[in-house]
């Protein structure tokens, strides 16, 4: 690769480093990534021969996991390395069953490619969405390895499509096929002469359907929210989604919460709990008879809120005031509307829904406020937007099926 892109991926890892002295999760992923390499010398055969899909955190590996999921499902045998970025995503599923190892993936050094492809010696590499590093496409490329990248989307703003941009074009052309979410990536990568590409979506619309077949029960939050007016599902949530929510439903006595904060310690459980008014307890500290009593409850474990949307009429899905919404096709999929933040830009299924009338984005309160009243009103809107949205996911799926038909011999 450019010598100042190897540059800057030194002083990359120079700066984790530095910031894993005062970060917790930094640390976790430098920790991680020093022990990579052994832990594969100690769990692949040496003959190599791997499916290697690599995701940057959980949202990918969720886009990625349906593909894992058809592989195995038609070839028993196949053996797969798993490999992540951020710690959000090792942490929570560095336990996948379906893979032979998962790994953190090394700072992208020619060292460290070399060394990871040596070991692994990978006769497929599937990469997700946005993951794009120089010094390993570009020594799959040298190695002849068929390598792809699923579920991605483009953006006239990235770097490829910039005048300086030539470097990182360079990479794209690394991959044998881009499978993208829509035309418009299409169209960009045909304006700098990539034709390799096929629109087929996004492969997590599949993956929260099979989650919705296979949803778990709670008799927690079935006693809790039986004979509500209205239950709102806040999924992933940070601290200026809350200082929105909340207000609303302490307000609103016919109204029931479920919380499932993205990240949580004791002391932001206790200051939710301090800003709920009504009558509020912690997921793992109340039981079902309990629970009945309880306007709110907030979710202190994970895992579970794939299948709390069930629960609610609408839900709010956090992130929106920080990088980035979470996975909203997991809500939507319920048939039930989602609100969200406005850092939604880089998520077509929000553009998508927001269009249809399926979800609603929202930039204060007071916006929050009005679109929560417009859905509680009584008058038919909460129903018809939900449906919007059930059928907007209903209408997606299959991106999974596609990618497997066409790369099936390589599996």
């Amino acid at each position: 690769m450019n010598p100042f892109y190897n540059l800057g991926i030194h002083a990359y890892k120079a700066a984790a480093r530095l910031a894993s002295l005062r970060s917790k999760k930094v640390k976790l992923m430098v920790k991680g990534q020093a022990e990579t390499f052994d832990t594969l010398r100690g769990k692949l055969d040496p003959a190599g021969g791997y499916i290697w899909m690599h995701v940057s955190s959980l949202g990918e590996f969720e886009q990625g996991r349906p593909l894992i999921e058809m592989i195995k499902e038609n070839n028993p045998e196949a053996r797969i390395v798993l490999s992540f970025f951020s710690p959000s995503g090792y942490e929570v599923r560095k336990n996948y069953p379906l893979a032979d190892a998962v790994v953190y993936l090394p700072f992208d050094t020619p060292g460290n490619a070399k060394q990871f492809l040596d070991i692994v010696k990978p006769k497929v590499a599937i990469f997700v969405k946005y993951e794009f590093w120089g010094n390993y496409l570009t020594t799959l490329k040298q190695r002849g390895v068929p390598t792809y990248i699923i579920s991605s989307i483009f953006r006239p703003s990235q770097s490829f499509f910039k005048p300086w941009g030539g470097m990182f074009r360079k990479m794209l052309r690394c991959f044998d096929t881009l499978y993208v979410q829509n035309d418009e990536s299409r169209q960009l990568l045909a304006g700098i002469g990539l034709d390799n590409v096929v629109v087929c979506g996004d492969t997590r619309f599949d993956r929260v359907a099979g989650v919705k077949s296979a949803a778990k029960q709670f008799p927690i939050i079935e006693n809790m929210v039986r004979g509500a007016q209205f239950t709102l599902v806040m999924g992933s949530s940070w601290q200026p989604d809350e200082e929105i929510a909340l207000p609303y439903f302490n307000e609103h006595p016919g109204m029931k919460l479920i919380i499932a904060p993205h990240e949580f310690d004791a002391k932001r459980l206790q200051d939710i709990m301090a800003r709920t008014g009504r009558k509020v307890a912690l997921y793992s500290q109340t039981t079902p008879e309990e629970a009945a009593s309880l306007d709110c409850i907030i979710i202190d474990c994970f895992g579970l809120l794939s299948s709390l949307y069930q629960y609610g009429q609408a839900a709010y899905i956090g992130g929106g005031f920080g990088h980035g919404i979470h996975n909203i096709n997991e809500a939507a999929v319920y048939g039930i509307p989602v609100i969200f933040g406005p850092k939604h830009e880089k998520f077509q299924e929000a553009h998508d829904l927001i269009e249809c009338g399926g979800g609603f984005s929202i930039a204060n309160a007071q916006q929050f406020n009005a679109t929560m009243d417009s859905l509680t009103c009584g008058d038919g809107t909460l129903e018809r937007c939900g449906k919007i949205a059930g059928d907007y996911i209903e209408t997606h799926l299959g991106a999974t099926q596609v990618i497997y038909n066409q790369l099936k011999d390589l599996f």
